[in-house]
């Protein structure tokens, strides 16, 4: 049984037992309008609980676990207040003068004070305040002021002012916990990415070992000198190092391998990836790059420039250029272009 369970039965306890004292009639001889008495009760037991159990009335979806309950519509309160002024005053307008001090009576101020206190629970402060001020007012024109709040009245009052602090309190608590949850998840969000790039920083460095640690081995061993053969492997993997640090994210291994290849046979290939493959799912990065290896591949170019597009059509544009006799004056021109388009 959930905790709203728990509580309605208890509201539907507490109010049965105050109307069950209007049906006590001790001093008979003071009721002279018994019938009052009875539509008092037929009048309040069926709003009070309508209060109590009509949570989801607006058609909105019922609220979560844990979640404040929602408030209540506007002609619930308009039926609460009219049930106030009704029963407050008809009860009184049943007996006798001398019959006004009886329990059975004096019931509706615990009883109106009992469904102002259900209406502050639904989140409805003004109705609730009015109510308890329309009661004020009836029992003390009934009773006198004094009696009435001897009577009963100020139990009421403290009883909605109870209510009015205990929501506060809860939806006070609602806020910290819904705001403790955003942090959560926003710490949650940067430890998995600092754990994503401490993974990447070791994939980098071992890559960086794998890479210039066979060179850098051989030229602790000679002294520094090196042979032109290592001295074209050490150029090459400076140039593999360079790919990783500027355009990781355009390489996977055939792409690797294609600018490998190019370099083997003297291409000299720059990468530079300035985020625009930022956005792209890990199936069109993977389109991108296969694209991009077969280009390598057919390049015959001296030198290649790879570079990612802002643009929201282009993902990669690849320049080749060679030198020639006929570049004008330049020292090589543009034998190659080629844009790959982003994946739809």
């Amino acid at each position: 049984m959930t905790v709203r369970a728990i509580l309605s039965c208890l509201g539907v306890a507490l109010t049965a037992y105050l109307a069950a004292r209007g049906l006590i009639w001790t001093s008979p001889e003071t009721v002279e309008r018994g019938w009052l008495l009875v539509l008092a009760l037929a009048i309040y037991l069926p709003v009070t609980w309508l209060w109590i159990f009509a949570v989801d009335v607006r058609g909105q979806p019922k609220a979560a676990p844990g979640t404040p309950t929602p408030r209540a519509p506007g002609w619930q309160v308009v039926l609460a207040l009219i049930t106030t002024v009704v029963v407050s005053n008809i009860t009184f307008l049943a007996v006798t003068d001398e019959g006004r001090t009886q329990p059975f009576v004096t019931w509706v101020i615990g009883a109106i004070g009992a469904l102002m206190m259900i209406v502050m629970a639904r989140r409805r402060p003004v109705a609730a305040w009015t109510g308890i001020a329309l009661l004020s007012v009836a029992t003390s024109l009934w009773l006198g002021p004094v009696q009435a709040l001897n009577l009963g009245l100020v139990g009421s009052i403290v009883w909605v002012a109870a209510a009015q602090l205990v929501v506060f309190a809860l939806d006070r608590a609602a806020r910290d916990a819904e705001r403790l949850s955003e942090l959560q998840q926003a710490a949650s969000a940067w430890e998995a990415s600092q754990s994503g790039r401490q993974r990447e920083r070791r994939l980098h460095v071992q890559r960086a070992l794998q890479t210039a640690g066979p060179i850098l081995s051989r030229t602790i061993e000679n002294g520094g000198n090196l042979r032109p053969s290592d001295k074209e492997a050490a150029r090459r993997a400076e140039a593999r190092l360079r790919d990783e640090l500027r355009g990781n994210r355009l390489l996977d291994d055939d792409v690797r391998n294609e600018i490998e290849a190019a370099r083997c046979r003297g291409a000299a290939i720059s990468l530079f990836d300035e985020g625009g493959l930022d956005g792209l799912s890990a199936d069109d990065l993977t389109a991108v790059r296969r694209e991009l290896a077969a280009i390598v591949r057919e390049s015959v170019s001296d030198r290649l420039i790879i570079r990612t597009s802002p643009d929201e059509e282009i993902a990669v544009t690849v320049v080749g250029r060679s030198s020639g006799e006929d570049a004008a004056g330049d020292d090589d021109h543009v034998d190659l272009f080629r844009e790959i388009r982003r994946p739809r």
